[in-house]
């Protein structure tokens, strides 16, 4: 975690809003004794309730859905719509994630090690919740389901807020979670879910440690600078996701095509789409037709390095790549393309201008693909498979709070786990230090 370096004075903050978090406290409170069955059952009557309210849910997301077109022109492109909308499928999902967060095991309590010193103290290390989180997301409404489902597992209260456009979708969710929590008997407290867009309101959240012990920014890079500039709480940083897919010279040729289209275009709008390809040279003429080719079907804008323009010189949506395209997160059918000499290079490439999040090498050699795992110093570092597979869900966690690029406490997906820190237990018979 990391703190940003700020003024110590707090910006005032409304009696109604400080009375908010004394309540938010009181709830981490109860939730650090809670049982394991209580919360579990909590979670499968939201995802009950999602299925019941899925109507609601999804008529507030045609709203604002509909909404877009009277916004930031940049927020009506496609991938930024598909953050946004929610489906029948997608409810599905949500609903199965709920249910396997409900049944992965509880961490509250999970003995990390245990030692008995010389002088008879017994010593136990914990698992403890963090106690209140908050976060700050946007565009995707789906994330106040997941973000809602493991802090509560992992018996914290999370103080939750959507962007302005997934407020109606947002807050019909937060209602299904207040109706859950009330019928078992759980403090409506264990949830803040915030509609007022306000950032003033943020800024002045964003100084209340005595209140909230940990911020999850997750979004943009607008969002993030905004967080890290304001904030006097610990943050778990997810940052852009600059991820690169290297395709070094001994590698298949089919296999690559899959992993490169399936990372950038699967869903380009997330932060685990490949935004750059690395090409060895030796594989460059015969790959870049065939990839421009597959790609060229779904529409892919290309930004290349002089000699990928002079491969696919004359074809549609080829441009030059400038300086600041090697460091632009698309999220959107545009990529970058660079070819390399070596893999020393695409490397270097990699430690420049990536942002610690998703890095993939396709080889043959399990040696180049080892030292690629090694030298890259990335949250997750794949060797043959698509950047698409960093997420929570597909990692067996259930979901995810995000994708922490940060090193301290956490890297990779947030889980449960993620979302505890070990304490230290001692049981004594009357020892005293001499």
């Amino acid at each position: 975690m990391t703190a940003a370096l700020t003024s110590s004075i707090a910006p005032p903050i409304a009696e109604e809003t400080l009375s908010r978090l004394r309540a938010s406290r009181e709830a981490a409170l109860w939730l650090r004794s809670s049982v394991t069955d209580t919360r579990n059952r909590v979670l499968l009557a939201v995802a009950r309730l999602l299925v019941e309210h899925q109507d609601s849910v999804l008529a507030a997301n045609a709203e604002d859905l509909a909404a877009l077109s009277g916004m930031d022109p940049t927020r009506a492109i496609p991938a930024f719509r598909d953050r946004l909308l929610l489906t029948e499928q997608r409810i599905v999902q949500m609903v199965e994630s709920l249910a396997r967060v409900a049944a992965l095991g509880d961490p509250l309590g999970e003995q990390v090690s245990r030692r008995v010193l010389p002088n008879g103290l017994l010593l136990r290390q914990i698992r403890s919740p963090l106690g209140v989180i908050l976060m700050i997301f946007e565009s995707r409404p789906n994330v106040a389901i997941e973000a809602f489902s493991l802090a509560f597992k992992s018996g914290n209260v999370i103080l939750l807020r959507g962007g302005s456009e997934s407020m109606r979708t947002t807050e019909a969710i937060y209602r299904i979670i207040a109706e859950a929590l009330f019928e078992n008997g759980a403090p409506p407290e264990c949830i803040w879910g915030i509609t007022n867009t306000d950032r003033a309101l943020m800024t002045a959240l964003l100084a209340q440690r005595e209140w909230i012990d940990v911020v999850v920014p997750r979004g943009g890079e607008g969002l993030i600078d905004f967080v890290v500039r304001n904030s006097t709480i610990p943050i778990i940083k997810n940052d852009r996701g600059m991820c690169h897919v290297y395709v070094h010279d001994d590698a298949d040729a089919t296999m690559a095509l899959e992993i490169i289209d399936n990372s950038k275009t699967h869903r380009p709008g997330v932060c685990n789409a490949m935004e750059t390809v690395l090409v060895h040279r030796k594989l460059s003429e015969s790959l870049l037709p065939a990839l421009y080719s597959r790609l060229g079907a779904k529409n892919v804008e290309w930004f290349g390095c002089p000699e990928t323009c002079r491969i696919l010189a004359g074809e549609p949506g080829v441009s030059a790549a400038t300086d600041a395209s090697w460091d632009t997160e698309y999220l959107d059918l545009k990529m970058n393309c660079r070819l390399v000499d070596t893999i020393d290079e695409a490397i270097q490439h990699i430690e420049q201008h990536g942002s610690r999040h998703s890095e993939v090498i396709v080889t043959s050699s399990e040696i180049e693909a080892r030292r690629f795992q090694e030298e890259i110093d990335a949250a997750a570092v794949y060797w043959n498979a698509s950047t698409r597979f960093t997420d929570g869900f597909e990692f067996g966690l259930g979901g995810e709070l995000g994708i922490s690029t940060q090193k301290l406490h956490v890297r990779g997906p947030i889980g449960l786990r993620e979302l505890t820190s070990v304490r230290w237990v001692i049981d004594g018979n009357g020892q005293i230090r001499k």
